[in-house]
């Protein structure tokens, strides 16, 4: 089942181009990052999704069955944090998600439920003033998931926190996931996407430049690790390999860049060449390896 889908969606201010006509798709159970440097649309994007935002151009779809005429019915079905949470700063927690709870018409025994959700139990009681970053966070979470929502999204949710407070979001958007819900999550965390989401679309000033699972975008090894008792004869023959576009020594590996993934033809032939390794690896990209690339501004080719 297709949770969201966009076609051509996008938004346009008096000549700034905000978004620039996206397509994508997030199928249910999904935990889909939408990565992006900041002012690249992500936040515009998430407000048209919640109709905070009207469109100029293209078309949303929800639930695989609620077009643009009838998006208000779908989004009762959503739960959603902005990347500020927005609360009464001298209401207590409890008292907040009360004030939202009435909003959507919530039963109030939920809201225990979803204060416990997201660790709060024993500070609901304290002013929203008197929170933690993290912990206001955690408390928009718990908001957004009053009516039990099918999709959850979430803007940028680990944004200014320490290790810790990124650790509890973390745990949280996997505890939702386990559930079977489906997450869209935006963010320009790399570390925070690449250790939550099953798959992920990069967005870069307005435009998504790549879409794929997590594990596609960051599989099929281009690039072996290899070390031998003799470093240099193996960087000589790993250089002389057919396969081989560059080899270099790092401390005491040598790192192969090459056009496929074949580790078992470069081995025959370090062996063919005399060199016998002691370790031979494939160098798994990472999610930042793959950002960096994609992002990456074209060179100008002149001179400073």
């Amino acid at each position: 089942m297709t949770i969201i889908e966009t076609t051509s969606l996008s938004k346009r201010y008096r000549g700034t181009t905000a978004v620039d006509g996206i397509s994508f798709r997030v199928e249910k159970g999904q935990v889909f990052g939408f990565l992006g440097p900041n002012g690249s649309g992500k936040t515009t994007t998430i407000g048209m999704l919640l109709g905070i935002i009207n469109p100029t151009g293209g078309s949303i779809k929800l639930f695989d069955q609620y077009g643009m005429e009838d998006l208000h019915t779908a989004r009762q079905r959503i739960g959603a944090t902005l990347e500020t949470p927005n609360f009464y700063p001298y209401l207590s927690g409890y008292e907040n998600l009360r004030v939202v709870a009435k909003i959507k018409n919530v039963e109030t025994a939920r809201i225990d439920q979803a204060i416990d959700a997201v660790g709060l139990t024993t500070r609901k009681k304290d002013e929203f003033r008197k929170y933690s970053l993290g912990m206001k966070q955690r408390l928009a979470i718990a908001g957004a998931m009053l009516g039990d929502p099918e999709l959850v999204i979430l803007d940028e949710p680990a944004n200014g926190l320490d290790p810790e407070g990124m650790r509890e979001i973390r745990d949280i958007i996997l505890g939702l996931a386990a559930e079977g819900r489906t997450i869209f999550v935006s963010s320009h965390l790399l570390n925070e996407v690449e250790r939550t989401c099953t798959h992920v679309a990069i967005i870069k000033k307005g435009r998504i430049i790549h879409q794929a699972s997590m594990a596609s975008l960051t599989e099929g090894a281009t690039s072996a690790m290899v070390r031998a008792p003799d470093s240099a004869a193996l960087l000589a023959a790993a250089r002389a390999y057919p396969g081989a576009i560059a080899a270099s020594l790092e401390g005491d590996l040598v790192v192969v860049e090459l056009r496929d993934a074949d580790l078992a033809q470069l081995n025959r032939h370090l062996g063919e060449s005399g060199v016998y390794v002691s370790y031979l690896a494939p160098r798994v990209a990472s999610l930042e390896d793959v950002f960096m690339e994609m992002t990456a501004e074209p060179s100008s080719g002149v001179a400073a």
